[in-house]
């Protein structure tokens, strides 16, 4: 069956234009004229029979459609330059892509990369964020270093290593003190990670404590910015 795709010329057109939100920006950018970035979206307009600038003396602007839309084109245009660029790096190598969480990747694993290079020319390793879950069936990767649950659906996991948690903060926060107690950590500000939920609420019941406020504090997604915000602000994490 043939695929109900606009051209290509037309969605790059069209992302371009979108995201200035100026026909002449866009034709700058892609070394058109602007005539014929007008050409490729009225084309693409008649083709999804949707309008998707509202023209006036003053320029353009996205319909509400038009917006809905650049945002999935631009990112499945992104999808496509990298798959592109990832196979024109390639060039006959040995690659593996693989998904890391971040703080683990810079603070353990690239610092040990070069060792592993050493010994294997041969092979480059790709390293991508990820801080959740995925398919492996909608994804380049080839394997993941995840925290958590062993119990990832289709794939086969070796455990890497255990951890011990514990709170850190700002030494202003600390003061003079050599550390502060379970219940006296109960009482100051928390800083949560996002992709770790129920970290506090498990540290305090690995102290016996039941702590009604243990989800509360400021969230961030990454362990690098829990650090920082510990070190900039009067809270823990």
């Amino acid at each position: 069956m043939r695929r109900k795709i606009p051209s290509t010329t037309a969605l790059v057109s069209f992302e371009a234009a979108a995201r200035h939100e100026s026909f002449t920006k866009a034709a700058h950018e892609l070394s058109l004229t602007q005539g014929a970035i007008c050409r490729q979206i009225a084309s693409l307009e008649e083709f999804l029979s949707v309008e998707l600038f509202r023209r006036s003396r003053r320029g353009v602007k996205l319909t509400e459609a038009g917006l809905s839309y650049s945002r999935r084109v631009a990112m499945q245009l992104d999808a496509v330059e990298r798959d592109t660029l990832s196979v024109m790096g390639q060039q006959g190598a040995n690659v593996i892509e693989l998904a890391v969480v971040p703080t683990f990747g810079t603070q353990w694993l690239i610092p040990r990369l070069k060792d592993f290079q050493q010994q294997h020319p041969e092979v480059t390793v790709n390293l991508t964020n990820r801080t959740r879950p995925f398919l492996f069936a909608d994804t380049e990767f080839d394997a993941a270093v995840y925290f958590g649950d062993a119990d990832w659906s289709g794939t086969e996991s070796h455990r890497l290593m255990g951890e011990n948690p514990v709170p850190v903060c700002s030494p202003r926060l600390l003061g003079s003190r050599a550390h502060f107690s379970p219940e006296e950590i109960a009482q100051l500000p928390l800083l949560q990670q996002t992709t770790r939920p129920y970290a506090w609420r498990q540290w305090f019941s690995a102290q016996q404590l039941n702590i009604p406020r243990d989800m509360t504090g400021p969230r961030y997604e990454l362990f690098s910015m829990l650090s920082q915000a510990a070190m900039m602000t009067w809270a823990l994490h």
